[in-house]
C-alpha cells in the first residue's frame, strides 16, 4: 500500500506543479478560446490542463519502471506502451480541439484508433465477464466490445465536463472507490496486490487531486478534452484490465459470496457503477440529439449539470451534488462487495442501506436547491 501511496502523492504534487506552469504561460501568450454560448464561465479561461495531467501521468508511469513493487507489469511492458501510445494520440487531438475545435468526426476517429491500438498491440480485451463463467468467445467480439467500452468511457467522461471541478472531482471518486475495490479483489484472489490496474487507479488519483485546486470553482484552468478523454481513457483501461481478464471460474457463483447471484454480479458492477452518472448523461445525450436529428456529438446545454443550474442551484452546489450521488452509488456497491468477502451479518445489508439513505438525501438535496435564482436561458450552440 505504501507504493500506490507514493504513487499518489508523487502524480499529484508533478501534475498541481505543471499544472501552475501551464496555467501562467497560457495566460502569458493567451492560449484560451473565446467563451461559447453553452459555456457556464464568463471569463475566458485556458482549456490546456490536460498537458499537465498527461505528464504527470507519464512522470508516475516512468518512476514505476524502476519500482520494484511495481515489476509485475514491466516484465512484459507491451501493454504499458500500447496504452502510452493510444493516450499521446488522444491528448494530442484533444489538445488540438481545445484550442481550435476540430470536427467531431476527426475526434471519434482518433478514439477509436486510440481503443484499437489498446486491444490490438497491448492484447487489452475483454476475455470474460464475472458473471458464473462466462466468457467471450470470439477474438473479433472481444476486440470489438473492448474497442467500443473504451470510446463510450471516453466521451462518457468528457460529456460531464461542463462545471469548475466537475470532472476531476468525480473521477477523483470513482478512481478511489475502484482503486479499494481493485486492491481488495487482487489480495482476497491473488497471491500479489500489485497490478497495472490498481497502479492506474492510483496515478488518476494523484492526477486528479493534484488538478483540482487549480481547476476549482473560480477554475485558473480547464482540462479541456485532453485530460477528460485522456482520464476516460485510462479508467476504461483500469477497469478493463482487472475485471474483463479475471478467470471467470474465480468468481463462480457458486464460490464467491453468499448470495449465489448478485455475488457473482458485484465485480462487474463495480467498475460500470463508479461512472454510472457519465454513462447516464452520454445516453441520454446520444438519444436527445440524434431524436432531434442531429450528430450525437453535437454540442448542446442540456446535460445533467445545465439542467441542475436551471433547477436553482449554484454552480458549486451542483458540483457538490454530482459528487455526493457519485460516492453514494460507487461506495454502497463496495460496501455490498466488502460484505460478501469479509463475512458481514446480512452481507449486502450494510450497502443496501447506506445507498438507499444516501440516494434518499442526495434526492431531497438535489430536488430542492438551497436557494432559489431565476433559471438560465437554454441557449442553442452556434452552428
Amino acid at each position: 500500500m505504501k507504493q500506490y501511496l507514493f504513487t499518489i502523492l508523487f502524480t499529484a504534487i508533478v501534475t498541481f506543479a505543471l499544472s501552475w506552469a501551464v496555467w501562467r504561460l497560457s495566460m502569458k501568450y493567451k492560449l484560451y478560446p473565446g467563451i461559447r454560448e453553452r459555456d457556464v464561465h464568463k471569463t475566458p479561461t485556458p482549456r490546456l490542463g490536460g498537458i499537465a495531467m498527461f505528464f504527470g501521468v507519464v512522470a508516475a508511469i516512468g518512476v514505476s519502471a524502476a519500482n520494484e513493487f511495481f515489476a509485475i507489469f514491466w516484465t512484459s511492458p507491451q501493454q504499458v506502451y500500447a496504452i502510452l501510445a493510444a493516450t499521446v494520440i488522444i491528448v494530442l487531438v484533444g489538445i488540438a480541439d481545445d484550442l481550435w475545435d476540430l470536427d467531431w468526426f476527426i475526434k471519434l476517429g482518433a478514439q477509436f484508433l486510440a481503443a484499437g491500438i489498446i486491444a490490438w498491440f497491448g492484447e487489452l480485451q475483454i476475455y470474460s465477464l464475472p458473471i458464473g463463467g462466462l466468457t467471450v468467445g470470439s477474438g473479433w467480439v472481444s476486440f470489438t466490445l473492448t474497442v467500443f467500452a473504451i470510446v463510450v468511457v471516453m466521451n462518457a467522461v468528457n460529456f460531464i465536463d461542463g462545471l469548475d471541478g466537475l470532472v476531476a472531482g468525480v473521477c477523483l471518486i470513482t478512481n478511489g472507490i475502484f482503486f479499494a475495490y481493485s486492491y481488495l479483489l487482487l489480495r482476497d484472489n491473488t497471491a500479489s496486490n500489485f497490478s497495472f490496474a490498481t497502479f492506474l487507479a492510483a496515478v488518476l488519483i494523484g492526477a486528479c487531486l493534484g488538478f483540482l485546486p487549480i481547476n476549482w470553482s473560480p477554475a485558473k484552468l480547464f482540462m479541456g478534452d485532453a485530460g477528460a478523454l485522456m482520464l476516460g481513457l485510462l479508467m476504461a483501461c483500469s477497469a478493463i484490465a482487472i475485471t474483463g481478464q479475471l478467470d471467470p471460474t474465480m468468481l463462480d457463483p457458486e464460490d464467491f459470496g453468499r448470495s449465489q447471484l448478485l455475488g457473482a454480479f458485484i465485480p462487474i458492477l463495480i467498475p460500470v457503477v463508479v461512472v454510472l452518472l457519465p454513462l447516464l448523461d452520454f445516453a441520454m445525450a446520444v438519444i436527445r440529439r440524434m431524436g432531434a436529428g442531429k450528430s450525437p456529438f453535437s454540442p448542446d446545454r442540456k446535460h445533467l449539470h445545465h439542467r441542475m443550474l436551471d433547477m436553482g442551484h449554484s454552480d458549486r452546489d451542483a458540483v457538490l451534488i454530482f459528487y455526493a450521488w457519485t460516492a453514494i452509488i460507487g461506495l454502497s456497491v463496495l460496501l455490498m462487495y466488502i460484505g460478501t468477502t469479509a463475512g458481514w451479518p446480512g452481507d449486502y445489508l450494510i450497502g443496501l442501506c447506506y445507498g438507499l439513505l444516501g440516494a434518499a438525501a442526495c434526492l431531497v438535496v438535489t430536488l430542492l436547491p438551497s436557494r432559489r435564482v431565476a433559471p438560465r436561458p437554454v441557449l442553442e450552440p452556434v452552428a
